[in-house]
């Protein structure tokens, strides 16, 4: 089991940055599959990327090339690092896990799930 907590949410203009943290309890490295997820009111929740057991990392067309996903396996610490932010990437933000393969970014997959982090950019 892991616990995840979700950070560094808050309010930013269009084209500005934004760096989210989800800090895990325990090392996840070739047991979890962790992934972000957002969700905004009356939609799906859509992934956003994922780091694979492997190492492996793969951020979705969607966002690519302006998100980034990464780790600090010291901190046990997986980060989102969201640049040219725009008003349609205002939601809530999640960071989640999964210890089952996870080569699909569907958030039924996950099993933890961190608090969630609100991200509001404005035009």
């Amino acid at each position: 089991q892991v616990e995840l907590v979700g950070s560094g949410g808050g309010s930013a203009q269009a084209g500005g940055s934004l760096r989210l943290s989800c800090a895990a309890s325990t090392d996840t490295r070739s047991r979890y599959c962790l992934a972000w997820f957002r969700q905004v009111p009356g939609k799906e929740r859509e992934g956003i990327g994922i780091i694979y057991t492997s190492g492996g990392i793969r951020v979705e067309d969607s966002v690519k090339g302006r998100f980034t996903i990464s780790r600090d396996n010291a901190k046990h610490t997986m980060y989102l690092q969201m640049n040219n932010l725009q008003p349609d990437d205002s939601a809530m933000y999640y960071c989640a896990a999964t210890p089952h393969p996870c080569g699909t970014l569907s958030w039924r997959l996950f099993n933890y799930w961190g608090q969630g982090t609100q991200v509001t950019v404005s035009s």
